[in-house]
């Protein structure tokens, strides 16, 4: 028998909530299963633990979408997990073994977030980073309405300097599974040159650089990431 038609679980990034992806849910419609993880945005390696649980409380064949840090948490979630079938980043880090979030987007020049984060210190140790409120519109989601971008920058959720700071290890599972990369040329927080490298070097099946989109082509570009998800689908069923 084939497998069944994989879910499709979707994994948000820093400063960012499960919710940015509504868009991207209601273009896929009834047609395909999906699910919008909350991420925790503590770690790189119990992030993606908690991502592997989701995937095994699904029971069946899955393609993991990550925006932003969600493509460091699908890279290692993925690794030696047989039920990934594809990989689809979105804006996101596609790390190699030993990299991180901060130096991949300190890799190329362009990214101007740093100027933007405010930080306090957590209980758990450590500080946590989110983006300043009347800094968030331009920097993370310029192509956004005035109105959707202020609701965005109330309800992000801040990422820990660990989380930022944390290299993947092992092999990175875009290696082993075929990837799809959608992207905009605009993005302030991972400079397209950042973007256009880490997509050439995992050789992927698609790619899209959308023409002015921001970092969060999620939400001002469903369309476009709707249709780089279903590619992978078809891609892989």
């Amino acid at each position: 028998m084939p497998d069944p038609q994989p879910t499709i679980v979707l994994v948000h990034g820093a400063f960012a909530e499960s919710a940015s992806w509504n868009g991207v849910l209601e273009r896929l419609g009834a047609a395909y299963d999906s699910v919008a993880v909350a991420n925790p945005l503590r770690s790189v390696a119990g992030d993606a633990a908690y991502v592997r649980d989701v995937v095994r409380g699904i029971g069946g064949p899955v393609i993991l979408v990550g925006h932003s840090y969600g493509g460091m948490v699908i890279t290692q979630a993925a690794a030696g997990d047989t039920s990934v079938r594809a990989l689809v980043y979105v804006n996101a880090f596609a790390p190699d073994t030993g990299e991180s979030a901060l130096t991949l987007s300190a890799k190329f020049p362009g990214s101007t977030l740093a100027d933007t984060l405010v930080q306090y210190p957590v209980s758990t140790g450590g500080n946590e980073v989110a983006i300043g409120q009347d800094q968030y519109h331009a920097q993370f989601c310029a192509d956004s309405s005035d109105d959707v971008a202020a609701l965005m920058a109330r309800t992000q959720r801040p990422i820990t300097q660990q989380g930022l700071a944390d290299e993947l290890t092992g092999d990175p599972a875009w290696r082993s599974l075929p990837s799809w990369f959608v992207f905009g040329n605009a993005d302030k927080n991972i400079p397209v040159e950042a973007h256009r490298f880490m997509a050439e070097r995992a050789n992927p099946r698609g790619q899209r650089e959308v023409a002015g989109g921001s970092h969060t082509t999620v939400v001002a570009q469903p369309s476009e990431v709707a249709e780089t998800i279903i590619e992978a689908v078809r891609g892989v069923s």
